[in-house]
């Protein structure tokens, strides 16, 4: 079958021929169970062979009495001993005590801290594993939803750097004994697991952590600090610090690091509605950037605006838009970019030459989109809306001569929309996603209106952890071809 062809669910029981629970097995570790691989059970109570990975990058295996053990940092292929701790009617969850057999896909994770942090779930798992894995988890979601999308025929947008993350939130919390810790969550806890070093940081934020460590043990009430967020732009980093209240022998205290390090400083103080003000403004306007026609473009942010963590994958993605949907059909063709944000897509396609209508459902963003627009000088409409509301989504598709549509949903995807796009004749629909189980969800909307689905790509925008963003390009049979569009399937 082609991409994008649809084809009758998996069913958990009856016609299926399997139970409800090995319908779940096999949906936990899809792309090994279409290999075949077959799982031995081994006589030594908790020497298990590991037969698949699930979505969220655990091994999997079945125990001696036949029950399902989920195992954290186990790779398909191996066998391992394996501890249980958490026992469950259905299935088990462990770890691992020894491992045998290691696969060759096992790797050392670079990270100090991976046996404790949860940030990064899949450090264990080479690279090229780990983009093998969210291409099969993306496949099979998708085929969950009776939709064919095979491994081979989705793109992989990465890259090979290590320090992504241009953004990162650190929890702090004082212990019992007055020890300041600031860190990350451990996995599947609150616990928080204090880090000096980071690997996934971006350099110039990763080089700030011992610093602000000891900075906030240096503090006269640390325990007024709840958390500190780092933010890298174009050329200069801003620190802001979130506190229960003001504190003015500590204020002067984060004035004085802020100044020697360099960075704007900002303050997010109050327990119930926090209120933010700059302390040491930033030297020039916070901007981003991001790639167009016409070469780069940088866009203006402000701290606590939604910002696609990794820089390197997010260009991919927005380059990937403009070769997908090619140059407008028609002069100003029509476009709406929905959930648009601060014109993450929205500027870039009208610098191409699309006329974009820009909707979001946050006034402030609303604005820097705006102020966007005429920093970069393209002519973008941008509005607010509800986009969750199916009545007002209807409004917005009932527009005349919409030749696309973007959206770019959150994690809670886009399904009124969705829903109003498949009795439209909107002809053609890029869908950018953060969740792959909700794009699957809403894609399948989509072909049910009439849509065929021409493009799938698979963005590695977390590395090392078994999160993964996802772009689909649909169309209906009776759109035109356009430059950069798949036509076959």
């Amino acid at each position: 079958m082609g991409l994008g062809k649809r084809r009758p669910p998996r069913r958990a029981s009856g016609g299926s021929g399997l139970s409800g629970q090995q319908a779940r097995e096999r949906q936990a570790a899809p792309s090994q169970a279409a290999k075949g691989m077959v799982h031995q059970e081994l006589a030594q109570e908790g020497l298990v062979d590991v037969h698949g990975l699930a979505h969220d990058g655990r091994g999997i295996a079945r125990g001696a009495d036949g029950k399902t053990v989920f195992i954290d940092a186990a790779l398909p292929g191996e066998r391992v001993e394996v501890a249980v701790h958490l026992t469950r009617k259905r299935f088990d969850e462990a770890h691992v005590r020894q491992l045998i057999d290691p696969s060759p896909d096992r790797v050392t994770p670079p990270c100090p801290y991976n046996d404790r942090c949860g940030g990064c779930d899949l450090q264990h798992l080479s690279r090229s594993g780990q983009r093998r894995h969210k291409a099969a988890v993306l496949s099979d979601l998708l085929a969950r939803q009776g939709i064919q999308a095979e491994i081979d025929s989705i793109e992989v947008l990465a890259t090979d750097t290590e320090g992504y993350r241009r953004r990162a939130r650190l929890g702090v919390r004082v212990d019992a004994e007055g020890v300041v810790h600031m860190g990350f969550r451990a996995r599947r806890s609150h616990r928080l697991v204090s880090v000096t070093s980071c690997t996934v940081l971006v350099p110039e934020l990763a080089a700030l952590l011992p610093a602000l460590h000891q900075q906030l043990s240096a503090l006269a009430s640390p325990r007024l600090v709840g958390h500190v967020e780092l933010l890298a732009s174009d050329d200069q980093v801003t620190l802001v610090v979130r506190q229960l209240r003001e504190h003015a022998q500590d204020l002067d205290l984060w004035q004085q690091w802020a100044q020697h390090h360099g960075v704007a400083l900002a303050l997010l103080s109050g327990r119930q509605s926090p209120s933010f003000a700059w302390v040491i403004e930033p030297r020039a306007a916070l901007t981003v950037q991001v790639p167009s026609a016409h070469g780069s473009m940088a866009l203006g942010i402000a701290p606590g605006d939604f910002l696609q963590a990794n820089d390197e994958v997010n260009r991919l993605m927005v380059a990937t838009a403009l070769a997908w949907l090619g140059a407008p059909g028609t002069p100003d063709e029509p476009l709406l970019d929905l959930f648009a944000g601060i014109g993450n897509f929205s500027l870039p396609l009208a610098a191409a030459g699309y006329q974009v209508a820009a909707w979001e459902g946050a006034a402030q963003m609303v604005e820097r989109l705006r102020d966007n627009a005429q920093r970069v000088g393209v002519d973008v409409a941008a509005d607010q809306a509800n986009l969750h509301d199916q009545t007002q989504v209807e409004r917005l598709l009932q527009a005349p001569s919409i030749g696309v549509v973007v959206l770019d949903p959150p994690r809670d995807g886009a399904e009124a929309l969705c829903r109003a796009l498949a009795k439209s004749t909107v002809p053609r629909v890029l869908y950018i996603a953060c969740d792959p189980s909700t794009l699957s969800r809403d894609t399948a909307h989509l072909l049910q209106g009439g849509y065929r689905l021409r493009r799938v790509a698979m963005a590695d925008m977390f590395v090392h952890t078994s999160h993964l963003e996802s772009m689909v390009l649909l169309e209906r049979p009776t759109s035109s071809p356009r430059q950069g569009v798949r036509r076959d399937g």
